[in-house]
């Protein structure tokens, strides 16, 4: 089938959703073609909403099965319609952006350097997952640095060895270099993946889906 797509023609996909293994959460507005390629190709139930009234949501919701972890702006009609799934932290620190600001699998939590200790100890107790603070390539938003699944994490292409070798060290994942869109490293911000699947934005090219394909263990 064909892995790439965009959000009503925006290729940065991964803004304005969050994808875990078993559900999507899209927007309201997002277009049927999208919601559909998602079902498709990541076997998840799409769950609609806003986050603080916007459409942003890859930025502001992050988690993994055991919670979800969200803007402290969160409305309670959001916050309930993700409470149908997981339990939610809110975010409440001036950094409340947490899908920007938290890179996060069912093995670790990385987050961004500045965010208090205290936030990081809660949402790790939270989560159930060890936590490191990092950057990769020097970004410190490592949600859109990066994308981290069951099967593997990508990240930004100008990552150290050092960063690649502590995410592969606490996690015992395969994790490689890559690019989306025709170079972007913002990988976060234009492909989304689960352990089923995956979708790049649309302009990837083929030697980027390869490398999407190869770090994720997707063949075929």
């Amino acid at each position: 089938m064909e892995r790439t797509v965009s959000f009503g023609g925006d290729p940065h996909i991964g803004v304005f959703s969050r994808i875990f293994e078993d559900v999507a959460i899209v927007p309201p507005d997002t277009p049927e073609e999208f919601s559909r390629a998602i079902s498709e190709a990541l076997s998840v139930e799409i769950v609609e909403t806003t986050i603080q009234g916007s459409s942003i949501i890859g930025s502001l919701v992050t988690g993994n099965l055991n919670g979800f972890v969200v803007s402290g702006l969160a409305s309670a009609a959001e916050i309930a319609a993700l409470k149908r799934f997981r339990d939610v932290y809110l975010l409440s620190d001036t950094m409340n952006a947490a899908g920007n600001v938290l890179l996060v699998n069912d093995r670790i939590l990385v987050h961004h350097p500045d965010l208090p200790e205290k936030v990081v100890g809660e949402i790790s107790d939270f989560l159930g997952v060890p936590s490191v603070s990092l950057t990769l390539g020097g970004i410190k938003t490592v949600g859109m640095a990066a994308v981290a699944t069951s099967r593997g994490i990508m990240v930004h292409p100008r990552s150290s060895d050092n960063e690649m070798n502590i995410l592969a060290e606490k996690t015992d994942l395969p994790v490689g270099k890559g690019t989306v869109t025709m170079g972007s490293g913002l990988v976060g911000a234009g492909l989304i993946a689960n352990g089923n699947g995956y979708l790049a934005g649309l302009g990837t090219t083929g030697f980027e889906l390869g490398r999407i394909e190869d770090i994720f263990g997707f063949f075929g």
